[in-house]
Formats: C-alpha cells, sequence, structure tokens
C-alpha cells in the first residue's frame, strides 16, 4: 500500500501522540495540528487523503466545510464519549465514522476502508 499523508486535530496532547505514533507504522505521515485553519493548511500543503478531527476542537458545522472543502478527504472524528446524537449529526456532515480517541485500531480500519473506496469511485 502507497503510504498515505494524514492530518491530526486532536485537542489532548498525550492522545495526539499516541495516535501519531500509531496510526505513522501503517499510514505514513501524521502531520498534527493545533487549529483548524492549520488543519486545512495542512490538508492542501500535504495532500492528505485523511482527516482525524477531535470534535471537542470543531464543531459539527466545521466538520461539514470540511467535508464541503475537501471532498475527497476521509474526515474520521474522534470524541472521549460515546454520544449517538453527535455520532448521527457528524455523519450527517461528511465524516465518514466517530471513533474514541483511544480506538487507534477502529480509526485506522474507518480510514482505510473509506480511502480504498474513495479510490475505487475515482478510478
Amino acid at each position: 500500500m502507497q503510504p498515505l499523508n494524514v492530518v491530526l486535530l486532536q485537542r489532548d496532547s498525550r492522545t495526539a501522540q499516541a495516535l501519531v505514533s500509531a496510526l505513522a507504522n501503517t499510514l505514513g505521515a501524521v502531520h498534527q495540528v493545533q487549529s483548524l485553519g492549520e488543519l486545512r493548511t495542512s490538508i492542501v500543503k500535504h495532500r492528505a487523503r485523511i482527516a482525524i478531527l477531535d470534535m471537542e476542537a470543531a464543531s459539527i458545522s466545521d466538520v461539514e466545510r470540511l467535508s464541503r472543502e475537501f471532498p475527497k478527504a476521509c474526515i474520521v472524528c474522534t470524541h472521549r464519549l460515546a454520544d449517538e446524537d453527535m455520532w448521527t449529526a457528524a455523519m450527517n456532515a461528511g465524516a465518514v465514522d466517530v471513533c474514541p480517541p483511544s480506538d487507534t485500531r477502529g480509526i485506522l480500519r474507518t480510514a482505510l476502508q473509506n480511502v480504498s473506496l474513495t479510490r475505487h469511485a475515482t478510478a
């Protein structure tokens, strides 16, 4: 598999470092950012196919804007608490899933499945 560029906006620095370490081993380059503005810039700069977004650092409308601005990017949201209403709203806004930030396997699986689907759809 060709390495994928990933952009990560995670509010908690320890969680962010754990995700960067875990995801970089499988996906390739993981670029950690500190704000939504940096996330947008980094998606363009690194041609990121995957954006991982902490829902404590963004709103549903932010997810919707990102989905419109970057239709080929796979947006995986994270949140530390299970919240079905937020999950539904994030999915309706364009996210492919909402996972706990500690569920590295779930984040990875979701990202890889959706990037694969996007590749096949555009081929």
